[in-house]
């Protein structure tokens, strides 16, 4: 049994939360740090691997999809048919994936690149507009957003890699600090 937290405020609620769910927060850093070395080390195998899990993220999306047309009773029959139709083409988008893994990295780059060229144009807008203070920011990041954007499309492979092994050294990094800020056992009554 363990002791209730002494403090109504939320960071001793959560510094009580963390002593008591201690080996969880061990647990997912550990297993976080192990994926970023596997990230580091196998940067293809990773790719493959986030390609394969989308493809059939896809296909159990699709199934549901047309499971709900079919048991959901409270859709009208023309959303029955959306519904189905819709998970029908989700289905085949996820079975098209699984037949050619790294095609369908190269459209999940694409779609990367789409939204930070977007971004990049809202940060320059909002820099335009001084909506960002300095206003200067607004135009940096829009600026290396939109070329963030623009590498993507024209090195796709590489621009995913590089995304791995970024967020390989990431995961490292958070799982690290994870380890080494483990609150102690919470004491016992």
């Amino acid at each position: 049994m363990t002791s209730t937290p002494t403090s109504s405020s939320p960071v001793g609620t959560l510094a009580w939360m963390a002593r008591i769910h201690r080996g969880q927060i061990v647990a997912v850093a550990v297993v976080g740090l192990l994926l970023g070395v596997i990230g580091l080390l196998f940067p293809g195998a990773t790719l493959y691997t986030v390609a394969v899990l989308f493809g059939s993220f896809l296909v159990a999306t699709g199934i549901f999809r047309i499971m709900s047309a079919v048991i959901a009773a409270e859709l009208t029959v023309p959303l029955r048919w959306l519904n189905a139709v819709l998970g029908a083409l989700v289905v085949i988008a996820g079975i098209l994936c699984l037949s050619n893994p790294f095609r369908s990295l190269v459209v999940l780059a694409i779609v990367i690149g789409l939204g930070w060229i977007a971004d990049g144009l809202v940060d320059l807008l909002a820099g335009v507009r001084g909506a960002i203070h300095p206003r200067w920011f607004g135009f940096v990041s829009g600026i290396v957003s939109i070329a963030a954007g623009v590498a993507m499309f024209v090195l796709p492979a590489a621009g995913l890699a590089a995304l791995v092994s970024i967020g390989a050294v990431l995961l490292i990094i958070v799982s690290l600090t994870t380890l080494l800020m483990i609150p102690r056992r919470a004491k016992t009554a």
